[in-house]
């Protein structure tokens, strides 16, 4: 089973990155996590994201287009980085994000959503 582990934004993930003795820390402790994930075989990809500032958004409605910059509204629904892991099962999913350092200085949320498989459009 493939999923999209989605690591919430924050107030302070959409001030941007900025090198400090707790940064480094924290990067640090999510190194050797995804190291770990790693060496299960459940990592599949990882990566961060710039802050929405940076972003910019496409609205469709019909055939026309709206491009959108950034910064975006409600921090709490935007996503700041993400992996994508094969795992078993979502309970093996849950298992490995409670493992998880925290991602961010306060609190933070990780949602796991499963990926469309090609069985799930089978009739």
């Amino acid at each position: 089973m493939r999923v999209m582990v989605l690591v919430k934004a924050t107030e302070d993930s959409e001030k941007g990155f900025t090198p400090s003795p707790e940064s480094t820390a924290m990067m640090e402790a999510m190194g050797r996590f995804n190291d770990e994930l790693q060496a299960a075989g459940i990592l599949r990809f990882a990566d961060g994201l710039k802050p929405s500032s940076e972003g910019k958004r496409v609205a469709f409605d019909g055939a026309g287009r709206t491009v959108i910059d950034g910064p975006f509204a409600q921090t709490r629904e935007l996503v700041a980085g993400f992996w994508l892991w094969e795992v078993k099962d979502m309970e093996e999913a849950v298992a490995w994000a409670k493992r998880c350092p925290n991602p961010m200085p306060g609190p933070s949320e990780i949602e796991i959503r499963p990926l469309y498989e090609m069985a799930d459009w089978r009739p």
